[in-house]
């Protein structure tokens, strides 16, 4: 039985490896239907190639992406014309954001990078009151519901990444090229210290290995 799971396992990578989506991308849709139609300034935190930057500067005054990794920042400025109201910063999300406040902050698969409490707090401090805050978030899977979400995600992943990329194999985005980390925090860590710090914070777990939070600042 192992033995079968392993080669399941693997056969399964080389497919991903051939036919590879972007899980975080899926969300950025979802994302900004969370936003107002326009606002004038937002904050990207983890921007990594610019995708969702790009995308909240149809609606946004200026947009600011951050980035610790100087390489896909550099990735992201090329990517984006030059009259788009977008900027990107090389610096730590935490010490070196660059001024707001801001109406709208965004953080796609970045807080599990970060200290997640000192994040949450920098987050309320620089967004605007009235301002929305949306996250999407990975955790470690610890419940049973947590393994069984994730057991649902797996043929509908297979199916996605067929889906998306018409059958045919393809190379990874850029988007999938920026450094990567597992999460350490369990579903029950990051909702307990989320509504600690960001009283009324809405969560739900997602699929595809994934969770959103969304607060607005009275």
């Amino acid at each position: 039985m192992t033995t079968l799971l392993t080669r399941i396992r693997r056969a399964l990578d080389r497919f991903h490896a051939a036919h590879p989506w972007d899980h975080n991308a899926h969300y950025h849709r979802w994302v900004m239907r969370q936003l107002p139609r326009r606002f004038g300034s937002a904050l990207d935190v983890g921007s990594g190639s610019g995708d969702l930057a790009r995308l909240l500067a149809s609606r946004a005054g200026q947009v600011q992406g951050i980035d610790a990794d100087p390489t896909i920042v550099a990735r992201a400025r090329e990517l984006t014309v030059p009259d788009a109201a977008v900027s990107f910063t090389v610096g730590d999300a935490l010490s070196e954001t660059p001024p707001g406040p801001y109406d709208v902050i965004t953080c796609v698969a970045t807080i599990h990078h970060l200290p997640f409490n000192d994040a949450l707090l920098s987050f309320r401090r620089h967004l605007a009151p009235g301002g929305t805050l949306v996250v999407v978030g990975v955790t470690r899977a610890q419940t049973l519901g947590d393994h069984l979400l994730g057991a649902v995600a797996i043929p509908l992943n297979a199916a996605m990444a067929w889906f998306k990329n018409r059958g045919r194999e393809a190379p990874r985005p850029v988007s999938m090229t920026a450094p990567t980390r597992p999460a350490t925090m369990t579903y029950r860590d990051v909702v307990r210290d989320a509504r600690r710090v960001l009283p009324g914070a809405r969560l739900r777990r997602r699929l595809f290995w994934r969770y959103t939070l969304v607060w607005r600042r009275p």
